[in-house]
C-alpha cells in the first residue's frame, strides 16, 4: 500500500465507486456536525480511499446546506492526505461544451452565508489562496478522464454561486464579464476549508450544459442537466479509477501540507480551549507542536 490516502467528494451524479475494493460505509463524527453521509472506505490499486457523496445519497442535501466544514473533518479524521473533488457545472464558454470534463485552477466565491473557516475568534488564522487547488492533483485527473477515454480541459475559472435555482441570463452574462469559465453551487467554501485542513484539493468539473448567457441559448433544464449529469458520471467513475491506479506508489510531499505554518496570528496565551478542542483533527499538526 502506498502512502496516499484520497478522499473522493462526489457531486451531483457520483454517489459511488464501482472499483472500490473492500468497501465498507464508516461513520465518522464530526465537532462541525453531521458531514453528507458516512465515508465509504476501501482501497483502488496501492492507494487508499475515502469516498464522501457530497448531497449524501439519493440527493437529499441542499447546496447551500451542505456542511462542509463537518465533511472536510471527516475526511481529514478518515486519514486523508488529498482530496479530488467531482462537480457538475455549468459552461460559461463556448469552448466547454456539454459532456466535456475541466480541471479547476481557480475559483470566484459568489455565495452567501455558508461558513467558510474552522478558524476564529481565539485561534485567528489566515491561510493562502492565491492558488487554491494542488497542481499536480489536477494534473493526475486531467489524465485520468482522457486515459479513460474522456476529453477534459486544464484550467478554468469556477463561480461558486449560492443557489439553489439557475442564473438568471443577466447574472450569467456578468459572471462571463468577470472572466469565470463554469459555474457551480458547490465549489465554495469547500476548496477553502480543505486549505485550512492542509489538504492537497483538486476540482474535476463535469460540464452538463452552457447555463444562459448564449444569445439564442435555451434556459437550463433540469431534465437536460440530469441526462447529462448520468452520461458524465459514468465516465467519471472510470477516471477515478485511473486517476487511482496513476498514482505513484510514493507520495512526496507538498507544500499545502503545510498550509498552517505562519498562517495562525493568535498570540499563543490567548488561544481559546473550546476552539482548539474542536481543531484536533483540522489543525493537530500544530497543536502538538504547541
Amino acid at each position: 500500500m502506498s502512502d496516499w490516502t484520497i478522499g473522493i467528494i462526489g457531486g451531483s451524479g457520483l454517489y459511488a465507486i464501482d472499483a472500490l475494493e473492500d468497501a465498507q460505509w464508516i461513520p465518522i463524527q464530526s465537532p462541525w456536525g453531521q458531514p453528507s453521509d458516512e465515508v465509504l472506505c476501501g482501497t483502488i490499486g496501492h492507494v487508499r480511499v475515502r469516498f464522501l457523496p457530497r448531497h449524501g445519497r439519493g440527493h437529499r442535501i441542499a447546496p447551500s446546506t451542505i456542511n462542509a466544514r463537518a465533511n472536510i473533518d471527516a475526511l481529514k479524521r478518515a486519514g486523508c492526505t488529498d482530496i479530488l473533488a467531482i462537480s457538475a457545472v455549468g459552461s460559461l464558454s463556448e469552448e466547454l461544451a456539454p459532456g466535456r470534463f475541466v480541471t479547476v485552477d481557480q475559483f470566484i466565491d459568489n455565495t452567501k452565508g455558508r461558513p467558510s473557516t474552522f478558524f476564529g475568534d481565539g485561534f485567528v488564522t489566515h491561510v493562502s489562496m492565491a492558488d487554491p487547488v494542488c497542481p499536480r492533483l489536477a494534473k493526475h485527473a486531467a489524465k485520468a478522464v482522457t486515459g479513460a477515454g474522456g476529453e477534459c480541459t486544464e484550467g478554468a475559472t469556477y463561480l461558486a454561486m449560492e443557489g439553489p435555482q439557475f442564473s438568471t441570463r443577466a447574472e450569467s452574462r456578468l459572471y462571463r464579464h468577470w472572466g469565470a469559465e463554469v459555474i457551480g453551487m458547490t465549489g465554495m467554501p469547500e476548496a477553502r476549508l480543505a486549505r485550512e485542513a492542509e489538504l492537497p484539493y483538486a476540482l474535476l468539473a463535469m460540464v452538463t450544459d452552457y447555463d444562459c448567457w448564449r444569445e439564442e441559448g435555451e434556459a437550463v433544464d433540469l431534465a437536460q442537466v440530469v441526462e447529462q449529469m448520468e452520461q458524465n458520471s459514468k465516465l467519471a467513475r472510470k477516471a477515478v479509477e485511473a486517476f487511482c491506479k496513476g498514482l505513484p506508489r510514493k507520495r512526496s510531499p507538498s507544500p499545502i501540507d503545510h498550509a498552517l505554518d505562519d498562517a495562525v496570528i493568535t498570540a499563543t496565551e490567548q488561544h481559546d480551549r473550546a476552539t482548539l478542542a474542536k481543531l484536533d483533527a483540522i489543525a493537530g499538526r500544530l497543536l502538538q507542536q504547541g
